[in-house]
């Protein structure tokens, strides 16, 4: 992965998105530029946002060939109060871990064990944040 740009701290909002069942949504850009969305689960370590997906995935593929990120975090109560992380996926974690972490994302959005098949490796993508943005007018 690519050396992240100068960094912006993650705000308290945009940490406390994370750790709240918030269903964000990741862009990633497509080979020939094209923006891609996906809802995704969140996680953070308080310094970087956490994702989790499969490297068979086109995600997976987008971020491998170009890091570049962005994380719109809506607020639960108001989707038009949200946070912005631009940033990008400064490393990734395989094998184990990242199977554990998928389960316990599912608890944490779901309340059980991880529904779906697994049908290539688990791979827990680490996003450093460049620009953070909180958005407070409904």
């Amino acid at each position: 992965m690519n050396a992240a740009a100068p960094s912006q701290p993650l705000s308290e909002k945009a940490i406390a998105r994370a750790k709240a069942k918030t269903f964000a949504v990741l862009s990633t850009l497509l080979p020939d530029g094209q923006p891609q969305n996906h809802v995704m689960w969140v996680d953070t370590d308080g310094t970087n946002l956490i994702m989790n997906t499969e490297v068979h995935r086109r995600k997976y593929r987008n971020v491998a060939a170009d890091p570049r990120v962005t994380i719109l975090l809506p607020d639960n109560e108001n989707p038009y109060i949200f946070s912005e992380v631009r940033g990008r996926v400064t490393s990734e974690i395989r094998g184990p871990r990242a199977r554990e972490h998928i389960e316990e994302l599912a608890m944490k959005y779901m309340g059980t064990a991880y529904p779906a098949p697994i049908q290539s490796e688990r791979v827990i993508l680490i996003i450093s944040p460049e620009r953070v943005y909180d958005h407070e007018r409904p």
